[in-house]
């Protein structure tokens, strides 16, 4: 790749800038920068590119297209990164990703789970880590269940033995009101907290994965112990 000198000057310069502002957030809602899981979401983004965050550090990348992440796979240094899952996911996508990733954070029907579960025990041999995808704004635009339904679908969930329940996730409306934005976050947070606290069997509520580019600060403020972004690492996302 061209230029990839200053590539790396540029993912590395916006690292630090990114750690900083968790650092800030962290000490808001009283944590640890250690205690927030950084995720660089790779939608578009080279590989070359990708590995230059791994480089620097970072441990979890977020894959967003079951076939854009088979292309890029075996390009990425995979001995020092986890891979999680994080877009919208098909039934009949999921064969495709299972052995790719460690986590599929964007689990919202127990039709997608029980393909999970059966993939995960007829081609791995174990359990899959998921997080279940809530619509935190019941927003038509977005999947993910709602708030109220997702005790529920957690322990329908947590049943099965191909899979294991370790945290929830959103992805919260746009908001230009920071107020709006963070009673999203905080309402997030509440729920991973009464879930966590119903010591479901097969549940434990490790992630609580909010926050991407433009709101990541906000979200760790309010209890976000993984993150995601794209371009706030790697610059404007490819159309």
């Amino acid at each position: 790749m061209e230029n990839l000198l200053t590539h790396k000057q540029e993912i590395f310069s916006r690292l630090d800038t990114i750690y900083e502002q968790m650092e800030q957030a962290c000490t808001l809602s009283a944590r640890k920068l250690s205690d927030v899981n950084l995720m660089a979401v790779t939608k578009t983004v080279e590989p070359q590119r990708v590995n230059l965050a791994i480089e620097y550090g970072v441990k979890y990348l977020g894959e967003n297209r079951a076939q854009e992440l088979v292309s890029k796979y075996d390009d990425y240094n995979k001995d020092q990164v986890e891979i999680h899952f994080i877009g919208h996911l098909q039934t009949n996508k999921v064969r495709q990703i299972i052995d790719k990733v460690s986590m599929i954070q964007s689990v919202d029907s127990l039709h997608l789970a029980q393909e999970i579960d059966r993939l995960a025990m007829n081609r791995l041999g174990h359990p899959m880590d998921i997080l279940v995808e809530i619509n935190i704004g019941s927003e038509e635009s977005k999947s993910g269940i709602s708030a109220d339904e997702t005790e529920k679908l957690v322990t329908e969930i947590a049943q099965l033995p191909g899979i294991r329940v370790r945290g929830l996730m959103c992805i919260p409306p746009i908001c230009e009101n920071t107020a709006v934005l963070e009673h999203y976050f905080d309402q997030m947070h509440q729920l991973f907290v009464d879930i966590g606290e119903k010591s479901i069997d097969n549940v434990t509520m490790d992630y609580l994965s909010m926050g991407m580019s433009g709101d990541y600060f906000y979200a760790i403020k309010h209890g976000a112990n993984l993150i995601r972004l794209g371009s706030a690492i790697f610059g404007k996302r490819k159309v």
